[in-house]
């Protein structure tokens, strides 16, 4: 790599950081070509000259704020083996990235889509890594269980990364009715994995009474 194609992946990345540092910090309202380039610590016109305009610059950023973020926790959604350790591992995470600000970013971001065009298809991608995480962690926790040949891994996965979206942000007007939240899908997690442990009469009775209720044979 040529010292020019170095200073320019630099300059790039302090922007892409300083994008995420300034919707974190000051929210989509007050987020500029100025305040980004002040986060970044370079001039303004940088912004315009590697990004074209800040909204480019801003859905950059939420792709690459999200794939550095679910890079981190990839080795852990390996290890998972059970449903109920999937929402522990979600809670886990949840804290983390609220600690570190990364909850406030989300509903900056989401709050931004109504208004920046290009945000929604980079929030949506962003999303998307996250889902597909989970869609393969369900893959493989429900294979073989009862719940395996009735249950769709893709919307599945979509509906728990929703959960949490939806909770994140519910939880800045009632922490507590959030806390209460994630505890029920826990609680919901422990009981589908003593479902799992059942002996295999009963794990067939399961079957049978799955494929009644879906209409399946």
């Amino acid at each position: 790599m040529s010292p020019e194609t170095a200073k320019s992946l630099e300059t790039k990345t302090k922007l892409l950081e300083g994008a995420l540092r300034t919707l974190t910090e000051q929210g989509i309202a007050k987020t500029s070509a100025r305040t980004v380039a002040a986060a970044a610590g370079v001039n303004q016109a940088l912004v315009f000259y590697h990004f074209g305009s800040v909204d480019e610059l801003l859905a950059a950023a939420c792709r690459y704020g999200a794939e550095r973020t679910v890079a981190r926790y990839r080795a852990r959604f390996e290890t998972v083996t059970s449903l109920s350790e999937l929402l522990v591992v979600g809670r886990e995470i949840h804290e983390q990235e609220r600690t570190g600000g990364h909850v406030m970013l989300l509903g900056q971001l989401l709050a931004g889509a109504q208004t920046h065009a290009t945000l929604g298809p980079a929030t949506a991608a962003g999303l998307d890594l996250w889902i597909a995480e989970i869609e393969k962690v369900l893959d493989r926790v429900l294979a073989g269980t009862p719940f395996g040949e009735f249950t769709d891994p893709r919307g599945l996965a979509r509906a728990v990364a929703a959960s949490f979206v939806g909770i994140e942000l519910y939880e800045g007007v009632d922490g507590a009715g959030a806390a209460a939240a994630l505890d029920a899908l826990e609680q919901l997690g422990v009981l589908v994995s003593a479902l799992e442990e059942l002996g295999p009469v009963a794990q067939r009775a399961v079957r049978q009474y799955l494929r009644r209720a879906s209409g399946k044979r």
